[in-house]
């Protein structure tokens, strides 16, 4: 009430003179000038806010999901929602919004406010290659989006039939040479990760390769273990299953380590290729104007929790590497990856017109 009232005092004092001249006259001690008033106003606002970004989340929290039920991407989403509820003692529950590479869950989140309570799972493909290759994507998402924290990644792996004969990569680049037709592969499409690393190391390696395009990646692995074509170039995580089955075999990946799971198959690096190094990432998006105490804070639980051996095992069954990253590092991966992929990304053609 004492805010309330000098608040009231002041606006009638510089309205109406005589009413000040008598208020001055008398002997009443107290006169609050209104730069006070106006700084006290100001901490007991700023006092306010603070106590409510301390009390976030103070309501269930929506993580969006832009990619289908059941995938990796999902099985990613829902852990972070269990380790942020564990976290924050409140509930984290996910929302299957896919289609358009990731754009429609997106923009479902764009809409709304940035208060913590609206996350997206975003990927490698919709924050470093979309901008490049899809001028008329809808959004900026450098502008429109604050980027949180990398969650986990899958090396996509160069693997053919088991039944080729070719045992390495050696021999893949001699038998690509030997032939006087390009060699056809499968990626999970047109402009995704999978045709520019297969493109880039084509390059690098004086080779001449064709994409076969599919409607899904599961199709052009199946025509691959049906000996249709030479190879493919996906993720681990989506080949894993004929690679563990031992119908396909990898012959390197794009990762930093060798994988625990698959600790046969080699990295590009080690082979000489460090320059095709790269991951499938996922990662956790809010709309942009997000408190930077809750980014903070969002980002420790996902480092901690994913970075956990019972994390890593479960990722490691499903083809995943997490890794921890802060906030300004994670934004340097970002930039660094588009800065990479442009240059490729126009040099094949892939810019939508």
């Amino acid at each position: 009430m004492a805010h309330t009232f000098d608040l009231v005092a002041v606006t009638a004092l510089g309205s109406h003179d005589q009413c000040k001249a008598e208020l001055e006259q008398k002997e009443a001690p107290v006169k609050r000038p209104t730069a006070v008033l106006a700084a006290a106003l100001a901490a007991a606002f700023l006092s306010s806010a603070s106590t409510r970004a301390e009390d976030w989340p103070a309501r269930p929290v929506r993580i969006v999901n832009t990619f289908a039920a059941g995938g990796a991407a999902d099985v990613v989403a829902r852990m972070v929602a269990d380790a942020l509820a564990k976290a924050f003692h409140q509930q984290f529950f996910v929302e299957t919004r896919a289609g358009a590479g990731g754009v429609i869950g997106a923009q479902s989140v764009l809409n709304t406010p940035p208060d913590g309570y609206n996350f997206v799972i975003t990927s490698v493909a919709l924050l470093a290659l979309d901008p490049s290759s899809k001028p008329r994507l809808g959004f900026d998402p450098d502008r429109d989006l604050v980027n949180i924290a990398y969650i986990a990644g899958s090396p996509v792996v160069l693997s053919v039939n088991a039944a080729s004969g070719m045992k390495s990569l050696a021999d893949f680049i001699a038998r690509a040479k030997a032939s006087d037709k390009p060699l056809t592969y499968s990626s999970s499409g047109i402009g995704s990760m999978g045709q520019l690393v297969a493109e880039l190391f084509a390059r690098k390696a004086g080779l001449k390769v064709e994409l076969i395009p599919y409607k899904g990646a599961s199709q052009g692995l199946a025509d691959l273990v049906g000996g249709h074509i030479a190879f493919s170039c996906q993720t681990v995580s989506s080949t894993s299953a004929q690679l563990k089955a031992g119908t396909l075999l990898g012959l390197a990946h794009t990762g930093k380590n060798r994988m625990s799971d698959y600790p046969a198959v080699p990295t590009f690096t080690e082979l000489g290729y460090p320059d095709v190094a790269s991951t499938v990432w996922f990662s956790l998006s809010a709309p942009a104007g997000l408190p930077a105490d809750i980014v903070q804070k969002v980002n420790r639980e996902i480092a901690r929790a994913m970075t956990t051996p019972e994390a890593q095992q479960r990722l490691g069954q499903l083809g995943l590497v997490a890794d921890a990253m802060t906030v300004a590092q994670f934004n340097a991966l970002i930039a660094r990856e588009t800065m990479r992929w442009k240059p490729v990304i126009e040099q094949l053609g892939l810019v939508e017109k």
